[in-house]
């Protein structure tokens, strides 16, 4: 089955033109705000969550329309398990039933649904939506969606780490062949290209532990917007942002005139 479009912007409004060459393969993003945009209305933190999930399904829409092919989502990292047991409840059952909600969706639109994070204190249910979703959207190649969910960068490493250790000691490694590239093959999503946009909303300057070996040389852009505000012109508008500047990945030419 082809691929349906997703359907366009309620505004009307068009993704903006960029030269292929300068939209980024990867966006990763933590969609901050959500509970501060809930707690402004007077509500509870959980109707933040809420609101949050029709601005990811926009958002994938909108790296679609633009030539995004990958974005990763921060949606429950190893240190939320710190919120309150009512706060973990919600946002576990939230998770599962966003994918059993929008998993038809995703695969219409030809979006590989992937997951990154631990296996140990996730819900079972919630372990299985996950790779459900996996399932039915393995074939797709128009987007990769990876939803980090029980996902920190420095547990990434470190379970990469242990997983190396293992080889090592069972023989089937070398160490002194053990390079950055054989480090990434351990990594949740080995698949994964490095990120090229790192993208938080809610106006906070921090990566916050998110796809810290996969960031290396990703572009930082921050947004004012929280979550539940964000729709694909915030996305189109960090990519005009990307596209600006310029990656010279640690090479630079001397610019001073003769």
């Amino acid at each position: 089955m082809s691929p349906v479009p997703p359907p366009p912007h309620p505004s009307g409004a068009r993704a903006p033109r960029i030269d292929a060459r300068f939209v980024p393969k990867h966006v990763a993003i933590v969609m901050d705000g959500n509970g501060r945009w809930a707690n402004a209305r007077g509500l509870p933190r959980v109707e933040g969550h809420k609101a949050g999930e029709a601005s990811l399904l926009d958002v994938v829409a909108g790296a679609i329309e633009i030539g995004v092919t990958h974005v990763s989502a921060y949606a429950f990292s190893t240190e939320n398990w710190k919120r309150s047991p009512e706060e973990v409840r919600f946002l576990m059952g939230f998770n599962r039933d966003v994918l059993r909600r929008r998993r038809d969706v995703m695969n219409e639109w030809g979006v590989r649904v992937r997951w990154a994070g631990r296996r140990p204190r996730l819900w079972k249910s919630v372990i299985s939506e996950l790779e459900e979703a996996e399932r039915l959207t393995r074939d797709n190649d128009v987007c990769t969606l990876t939803m980090c969910v029980n996902y920190g960068g420095r547990a990434e490493i470190a379970d990469a780490a242990r997983a190396l250790a293992r080889e090592v000691a069972a023989g089937r490694l070398d160490p002194e062949k053990v390079s950055e590239r054989t480090i990434a093959r351990y990594l949740d999503e080995p698949e994964l290209p490095d990120v090229d946009l790192f993208l938080r909303t809610s106006g906070e300057q921090r990566i916050s532990n998110f796809m810290l070996w996969q960031s290396a040389y990703a572009e930082m852009v921050f947004l004012e917007e929280h979550w539940p505000d964000v729709d694909r012109r915030s996305l189109w508008r960090a990519v005009e942002i990307y596209a600006s500047r310029d990656r010279r990945y640690g090479g630079a030419v001397d610019a001073a005139a003769p």
